[in-house]
Order: structure tokens, then C-alpha cells, then sequence
């Protein structure tokens, strides 16, 4: 990173100056070249940032890859300060969720589910609890899956729900396949959960599927 009292340096385009007014406007691999400036000079990082994203097709490849150990072909740095920054991501979303910030639209619930699910390559079945003002109580991974699926235990949830005295539920699950629609044993599961919340008086406010692209909210689409 430069400082106040040295110019920045500048490779075909590529700035190490302050990124602090454009970053919107960068593409992936400039960004995480920014990352890698504290390892190698700024040609060389954003060569490596290109490579990468050119390697792994996009940064939900490179997140996966990075997270399984997989980009061996890759200098160290690239695929650790990918999981570096992804990790400090999601911390800061938790802590945020879990200090009593309120989950009140589908947008901000998928960026937190994005953090949690998107690079994983086994499904994942996560439960979100809520309190009254659908505050974050706890977010729990309940069931775990082989590349195929997850079994899922409504009876579970709901032992959990009650523990965390939780209103309301959100659940999700990725699919690794990166396809996010839902399929018919994901329409079963979800109105199973819904009757057996239902039953406790706990509202299942939506079940979200990620995947590689655009995440699904069941609830949207009216399967709830």
C-alpha cells in the first residue's frame, strides 16, 4: 500500500493509489490485487489476480477452490488472502446479526447466507432464529450432507427453535451443483418444517436457496 507522501505507482490498468472513492467501479481481479499488494510490486499482483479469476472462472470459484485447498496452482498468497477477506466478511455480518441488528429483507439475508454457504462444496442445512422483532438469536448448520444432499429432521429444528425460544425461523441450504432452483424434495421438506413449527407456534418466514448464481427465496415465490 503506498502512504500520503509517496505517488502511487501505476501499471497498465492497474493504480495502487486509494481505492478508498472507486472501489465499486474495479473489477474483481483489481481488487484482489489491491489484497496482494502487501505481498509482491503491483505488476506482478494484478497479473496474479487476473490469472486466478481467469483460472476459476469467478470469484465464487476462486472462494471455493480457495476454501478446499485446491488452488495449488496459485501463489500462497492469492487463494490465503482470499480466505482472509472472506472470512473478515463474514465475521463482521455476524457480529453485526448477533449484536441485535434486525433481518428485515431478503437482500440482507442473502448477503449473510452468500458468506456462509456460497463456497461450500457439501450441502449445508443453516437455521436462522429469531426473536419477535426477527433480531438474530443464533444461526445454527443442523445438518450436514454429502454432494448429493442433506437429511433434514424437522423434529430437530424444532427442538432447537424452542431451546433458543425462538418466534420465527429462516432457513437455507446451498446446492453444489451451483443450480439454485428448488426442487420437489426441497418443496416437501419446506412445508414439512412449516407444519411442524406451525405447531409450536413459530413462524417459518422463508427457506433460501444458494447457489452460484442468483439465490432463490422461496418465500418470493410464494412456496410458503
Amino acid at each position: 500500500m503506498t502512504n500520503a507522501s509517496e505517488p502511487a505507482m501505476t501499471v497498465p490498468g492497474f493504480s495502487t493509489g486509494s481505492i478508498e472513492a472507486r472501489p465499486g467501479v474495479m473489477d474483481d481481479a483489481t481488487l484482489i490485487a489491491h489484497l496482494l499488494l502487501v505481498t509482491a510490486p503491483a505488476g506482478a499482483c494484478l497479473a496474479q489476480a487476473q490469472a486466478a479469476m481467469k483460472r476459476h472462472g469467478s470469484l465464487t470459484g476462486l472462494f471455493r477452490a480457495a476454501a478446499a485447498g485446491k488452488c495449488a496452482a496459485e501463489p500462497g498468497e492469492v487463494y490465503e488472502l482470499v480466505i482472509a477477506a472472506q472470512e473478515l466478511l463474514r465475521r463482521q455480518l455476524n457480529e453485526k446479526l448477533l449484536n441485535g441488528q434486525a433481518l428485515t429483507s431478503p437482500a440482507e439475508t442473502i448477503d449473510f447466507l452468500r458468506l456462509h454457504l456460497g463456497h461450500r462444496r457439501r450441502e449445508v442445512f443453516l437455521c436462522i432464529f429469531l426473536d419477535t422483532r426477527h433480531r438474530v438469536i443464533s444461526c445454527d448448520n443442523l445438518f450436514l450432507g454429502s454432494i448429493d444432499g442433506a437429511s433434514v429432521y424437522p423434529r430437530v429444528v424444532a427442538e432447537h427453535a424452542l431451546r433458543h425460544n425462538a418466534a420465527a425461523v429462516i432457513v437455507a441450504h446451498n446446492h453444489p451443483s451451483g443450480v439454485a432452483e428448488p426442487s420437489l424434495a426441497d418443496q416437501a421438506i419446506t412445508r414439512r418444517l412449516k407444519d411442524a413449527l406451525g405447531l409450536l407456534e413459530i413462524r417459518l418466514l422463508d427457506h433460501f436457496i444458494i447457489g452460484s448464481e442468483e439465490p432463490v427465496s422461496m418465500a418470493s415465490r410464494g412456496m410458503i
